[in-house]
């Protein structure tokens, strides 16, 4: 359990409601499948499908945002994603909607991985989904400025401090680079479709290329800073040169990006610190590359 109220969801529970709902699986085994994902419980069915389920009432509206948006972009990308093949309803004390995705085979990049192809491929990925154009669309919550996420980042950098001998971080330098990032041109709406969440755990890779990009419940419109904070938590420095030429951005975004990336580890670090440790350690990562690059500009 990651979080307060967060709602039990184990394999019988899983059965319980694709046999109720979805009979023409029912004789498919369920087992959990690990996932570094925060807000959806993952639980393959055969082998060729997933159940995603919100652990969480923030995720719920991200529901039936998936299933109305992936059919639409999906096939406009180069790569897989997930098809939406059911939307289940509340049921055997499950309180929310829940979906069947098709599964996606590939593993997620490590910098270990990585190779200039690869980060191109990342590049081309992105720069496809900021180039999507279809009309109306969610507007993202991290929207067009700072100042949504403002009280939010200070606070947990506040909680870092609190947390000092513990977690052992420069909190005057991620201040100084939060304070920074106010003076950089925003982002104007309406901005271009996002994907939101382009943490390694959501990118899929076989023999060296990119094939898959799943977890679209941040889909949405809002400034494509949002989708390159994998330059901080996946790419090491000497590859960050690579994946910047082959973006279709300016300078303004991409140091947009690294502010959304630090915002993102700043919050995710003091609230995952004890209960998910991989995660935590991923936010390491990125301040620890954020702080790298402000001070060797």
């Amino acid at each position: 359990m990651m979080h307060e109220n967060e709602i039990p969801i184990d394999q019988a529970l899983v059965e319980r409601l694709i046999a109720g709902q979805f009979p023409q699986w029912a004789g498919l085994p369920v087992r959990h499948a690990s996932s570094a994902g925060t807000d959806n419980a993952m639980f393959r069915l055969g082998s060729t499908m997933v159940v995603r389920l919100p652990r969480i009432a923030w995720a719920v509206d991200a529901v039936e945002r998936e299933q109305a948006w992936l059919p639409v972009i999906g096939p406009r990308l180069p790569v897989a994603t997930p098809v939406p093949l059911g939307l289940g309803r509340p049921a055997y004390g499950y309180p929310w909607p829940w979906s069947v995705y098709t599964w996606l085979d590939g593993v997620n990049p490590t910098t270990e991985d990585l190779t200039e192809t690869l980060v191109r491929d990342l590049a081309d990925c992105l720069n496809a989904v900021h180039a999507l154009d279809l009309p109306g669309g969610p507007v993202s919550n991290r929207g067009f400025g700072f100042a949504g996420r403002d009280e939010e980042t200070r606070s947990s950098i506040a909680q870092m401090v609190s947390l000092a001998d513990i977690l052992k971080i420069d909190t005057d330098a991620v201040t100084a680079i939060w304070d920074a990032a106010f003076a950089l041109p925003p982002c104007e709406p309406p901005g271009t479709w996002i994907h939101s969440d382009t943490a390694p755990g959501n990118l899929l890779v076989r023999e060296g290329r990119l094939v898959g990009l799943i977890d679209f419940s941040g889909i949405s419109r809002g400034d494509p800073a949002v989708d390159l904070g994998l330059a901080w938590n996946l790419l090491p420095a000497e590859l960050r040169p690579v994946f910047r030429a082959q973006l279709d951005i300016d300078d303004a975004t991409w140091l947009r990006s690294r502010a959304w990336a630090l915002s993102q580890a700043c919050l995710q670090l003091p609230y995952y610190h004890e209960t998910n440790k991989p995660l935590a350690a991923q936010a390491r990562y990125v301040i620890a590359g954020v702080l790298a690059d402000a001070e060797n500009r």
